[in-house]
């Protein structure tokens, strides 16, 4: 996929398909991987070879190397999505992966409220705060007092974990936006993978991770989901998302939130026999409707005040919202 050319409307669709499908079977994968690997063990082995054998293989078709300067500008995104993703394996060692995926779906906020911060940033419209008021009581509904039977509430510091990888996830996705680098998209996944990988590397032998003393244990299953996350989840939809987020609008980019808790939660109940308690499931179309209103406001379809000639334009932050995103 060439960034310099401006893609045809199949690929645009096919791109979309990919993170809509793909994206959301990885929260399985990444529940059934971890019942044998260690998570961030998981994370760096996954993203450290995806990256390593698509940027051999841009290589030897001719691209040439980045400079220092683009490792540079490469390396805080990709320490942040591949962080991001790590911590999402870590609090599904505790969390259904449904509920993670409906957990990770406070990006929209999180990605407004950065985007509000960040230099330039605008404030947030009602429209905006009341989608975020939304997702919010949804949230509430989804994991606050009586959502659970005794003994079946998930931690909180895992609860907890999947929201600040979200945090994690956006502030990854703006600074890949802002980045200014010259690299095409699809080096620029390699690169940020390959780096991210090496961070966790190093963070999975901080955290005691021994790997080698859970081979033995570790399943078919988990092997088999794990090839899973690093082809699919790694290789392919990773690298398609990192170009979509250069060839379209943040409000369509946003629209697989909708897509991927669905989902999830099928995938989960389908195959691992998943359920989610009746009340909470009051909360998805809370969630869901707070996404979609959070995505209207920042639709760059609706309308401004027109800016009168010779007048400089307002300073605008472009805010790629990634929404549920951090399982990669």
């Amino acid at each position: 996929m060439n960034a310099a050319k401006s893609p045809t409307r199949l690929a645009i669709l096919l791109g979309f398909a990919t993170i809509y499908l793909v994206w959301g079977t990885t929260y399985l994968g990444i529940r059934v991987a971890v019942e044998g690997i260690p998570p961030f063990f998981l994370a760096a082995s996954r993203f450290l070879f995806g990256g390593s054998l698509l940027y051999g293989m841009l290589r030897l078709r001719g691209r040439p190397r980045p400079e220092r300067r683009e490792w540079i500008r490469q390396s805080v995104p990709g320490l942040c999505l591949v962080g991001a993703n790590a911590v999402v394996c870590w609090a599904e060692l505790k969390v259904p992966s449904g509920l993670s995926a409906l957990a990770v779906g406070v990006a929209p906020i999180c990605m407004v409220t950065i985007g509000w911060a960040m230099p330039g940033g605008k404030p947030p419209s009602r429209t905006i705060w009341t989608g975020i008021l939304i997702g919010l009581v949804g949230l509430f509904i989804l994991f606050g007092p009586g959502a659970f039977p005794a003994g079946l509430r998930p931690p909180i510091v895992n609860v907890l974990a999947l929201f600040a990888s979200s945090a994690v996830w956006c502030l990854g996705s703006i600074q890949s936006k802002r980045s200014g680098s010259q690299v095409e998209p699809l080096l620029g996944a390699a690169m940020q993978m390959f780096v991210g990988g090496a961070a966790m590397a190093l963070c999975s032998f901080a955290f005691g991770e021994h790997p080698l003393a859970h081979l033995p244990a570790v399943t078919a299953s988990s092997w088999v989901a794990a090839a899973y996350l690093t082809v699919f989840g790694s290789l392919l939809a990773f690298p398609t998302y990192i170009w979509l987020l250069k060839h379209e609008s943040p409000a369509r980019i946003s629209s697989y939130a909708y897509v991927n808790p669905t989902v999830a939660l099928v995938a989960g109940w389908l195959f691992l026999h998943e359920t989610v308690p009746a009340r909470s499931l009051a909360a998805v179309p809370l969630i869901l409707g707070g996404i979609a209103v959070i995505t209207y406001g920042t639709s760059p379809r609706r309308a401004v005040e027109p800016i009168a000639p010779g007048k400089a334009s307002p300073p605008t932050f472009p805010v790629p919202t990634s929404t549920v995103r951090p399982n990669g």
